[in-house]
């Protein structure tokens, strides 16, 4: 129970009350009183330090109380039960203990480990108070867990040193572990932060690339039928053209000397040049339809629904497709070189592969369009296999290249470098994200006024040989 200090109280009474308790009681007849001096003031953190003292004599309590009363920043209990000294001190909470080693119904040893057994006080200082000065009794106090002992009645400033001492290491202990925890937590909210965004950054993308499929299939789709229809009907164009040439062919030499108004009108639509610009038209025409045709076929493989399963692809042909698809902006001024080397076949995701080169080669127009002035623009393709291991595929561009300062961030969902109403910030987080998936690396390399490289390469167990 705790017992409140009555104000009337002065030192020389409760030092008269000590003396006689120590006469009256055997077992203290050999303790030294010692002299109580005036409160010395010791300087103190801004911490506060709450001790609990556990005995059964009340005297000692008092003493102790007056010994600690005056300090700075320092609230005290009691208890003196060993029954309810666990209970008091989850409630109070202290920063040190003060035990006796003598408790009654209780040993002093056992109270102990029932303090460092339960997560409340497992780590709170005990300072074992005895009228035993035995090394074995100390030794066995330490090894059950105490972290000081003092022969009671201890000197006034000598407690007090120890109580701060212990109440300031268990303090920065605590303290120490709280930043910890808040560190591990606060990683912890930042990777779920990062995890959440990258969800959403795929998840947008993905609308984006369903939306997209959905568009170009449907396009292509549209196209496909009159394309085949005029296709079709070309042969047969042809075919009825040959056989009119060769009907009015066969007139020429039955009836070398036509009629006066056929030989003029003949003149007048210069037949030799109809007949042979007829014959060029149909060959254009037939080419712009086989062209139409190429390029349906290059929209169905872009917008490839094939996300379920990797499909032996031909990396060659997801690049030109991706130029084709981008020829509108391409038109604007900008050279590209193609490089090919001998690849193979690649097992992969070829909508997603596409959607990477895309957007990097989407990107390299973006960076080559800023620079008006600029006399010659170019984007370099480049493929190749690296020590019959890696497959690489490298874009180049000959732009303003990219800040050191951004390169490192250039991976992250949602940054960016372009006006909000221009780009998301998501191609290359996504693109990563892709290339990951494909068990691959992509890195970028730039320096300022020489342009920027990005480099993806795909290990050769994703390769169909």
């Amino acid at each position: 129970m705790m017992l409140p200090w009555k104000a009337g109280n002065t030192r020389p009474s409760i030092y008269k009350r000590l003396v006689a308790f120590a006469v009256m009681n055997p077992v203290l007849k050999d303790i030294t009183i010692p002299h109580l001096p005036a409160p010395v003031v010791i300087p103190t953190s801004e911490q506060p330090i709450t001790v609990l003292l556990v005995d059964d004599q009340a005297t000692v309590n008092e003493a102790i109380h007056c010994m600690l009363e005056a300090e700075i920043n320092l609230t005290y209990h009691y208890c003196s039960s060993a029954e309810k000294a666990l209970q008091t001190a989850t409630q109070v909470a202290p920063t040190v203990i003060l035990q006796d080693l003598i408790l009654p119904n209780s040993d002093g040893m056992t109270l102990v480990k029932q303090f460092r057994e339960d997560p409340a006080t497992c780590d709170v200082p005990i300072i074992m108070l005895s009228t035993n000065d035995n090394p074995q009794t100390k030794a066995e106090a330490f090894a059950i867990g105490i972290n000081d002992y003092l022969v009671k009645l201890p000197n006034q400033i000598e407690l007090v040193a120890r109580i701060r001492y212990h109440s300031q290491s268990y303090l920065n202990r605590q303290a120490h572990t709280a930043a910890l925890l808040a560190q591990a937590h606060a990683k912890e909210l930042e990777q779920t932060l990062q995890e959440l965004r990258q969800t959403q950054a795929q998840l947008i993308q993905t609308e984006k690339l369903s939306s997209l499929g959905q568009m170009l299939a449907g396009v292509a789709h549209e196209i496909n039928n009159p394309v085949n229809f005029i296709f079709g009907n070309l042969t047969y164009i042809d075919a009825y053209i040959q056989d009119l040439m060769k009907l009015l062919q066969l007139y020429q030499e039955k009836y070398p000397e036509p009629d006066s108004a056929i030989q003029a009108y003949l003149e007048e639509i210069d037949y030799d040049f109809v007949i042979d610009d007829l014959l060029k038209m149909l060959r254009s025409t037939r080419m712009g339809s086989e062209r139409i045709i190429q390029i349906v076929l290059t929209l169905r493989n872009f917008s490839r629904q094939d996300h379920q399963e990797m499909k032996p692809s031909n990396i060659h042909e997801g690049i030109d497709s991706t130029l084709l698809i981008l020829s509108h902006r391409l038109k604007l001024g900008i050279h590209v070189v193609k490089d090919y080397g001998d690849l193979p076949l690649v097992d992969c995701y070829p909508a997603q592969l596409n959607q990477v080169l895309m957007n990097i080669i989407n990107n390299a127009i973006d960076a080559l369009l800023e620079q008006p002035n600029q006399h010659k623009k170019e984007i370099t393709i480049r493929t190749n296999i690296l020590d019959k291991k890696t497959i690489q595929i490298q874009i180049k561009d000959n732009g303003p290249g990219i800040p050191l300062a951004l390169q490192t961030k250039l991976f992250e969902p949602f940054f960016t470098t372009k006006p909000v109403d221009k780009g998301t910030g998501l191609g290359l987080s996504i693109c990563q994200q892709i290339i990951a998936n494909h068990q691959g690396t992509i890195q970028v390399i730039s320096k300022p006024d020489e342009g920027a490289e990005f480099i993806i390469q795909l290990a050769m167990e994703s390769v169909v040989i």
